[in-house]
């Protein structure tokens, strides 16, 4: 049984994949995440926490840009085509499965990946970056409000705050190799626009 093909609207001529609101929401959250991801590493990297000094201010800006990070997404909502991406991004379907095992298998043949306007991967990294950046914020505020919660808590906090920041680095060190692999990709972030011949080869079950 063929996967039914997932559609959105198509605004005039040419292949658009996202409209401003999406590129922007993935832009501040980018840049916030960079902030976080860099200031962090300024804090627990010795070497470059002597390069860079000034650990009071390094904290304050890893602070702020921590508790913006969901800011973008919030602000995202008021947009019906980033809503609409939403639920694409949290349905599963069939061809999904088929994508992941042939994933698995490292079957590199285009016709064994099907994929809609996101493929499996995609949805994965959505879900698990979404969830990580939620206990980030919960561990952050515990460390943070130190007067507030048992000396247990706190330490509990930090332990799981370190830690999933280090495998956030790496996966986010994944998400930006791939994307340097693909050029269109890029290029469908930047201005919104793809090839067709690009669309109908990577997701080819995607309507635009």
């Amino acid at each position: 049984m063929r996967p039914r093909a997932e559609t959105t609207a198509a605004p005039g001529a040419g292949v658009r994949r996202f409209g401003a609101a999406q590129r922007w929401v993935h832009r501040a959250t980018a840049a916030l995440m960079g902030v976080c991801v860099v200031t962090a590493a300024c804090l627990y990297v010795p070497q470059l926490a002597v390069l860079v000094g000034r650990r009071e201010l390094v904290v304050r800006v890893h602070e702020c840009a921590g508790l913006a990070l969901p800011a973008p997404f919030l602000l995202g909502l008021v947009s019906r085509a980033f809503r609409a991406d939403l639920r694409f991004l949290n349905r599963y379907g069939p061809h999904d499965r088929v994508w992941l095992r042939a994933a698995l298998r490292r079957d590199g043949r285009r016709s064994a990946r099907p994929a809609g306007k996101f493929n499996a991967g995609q949805k994965i990294y959505a879900a698990w970056i979404a969830g990580a950046a939620v206990v980030m914020l919960g561990t952050g505020l515990l460390m943070w409000f130190t007067g507030l919660t048992p000396l247990m808590w706190r330490t509990s906090a930090t332990f799981v705050h370190d830690w999933l920041a280090l495998t956030v680095g790496i996966v986010l060190a994944g998400h930006i190799g791939m994307a340097l692999g693909d050029p269109e990709a890029r290029r469908g972030l930047r201005t919104g626009l793809v090839s067709r011949e690009w669309a109908e080869r990577e997701h080819p079950l995607w309507r635009p």
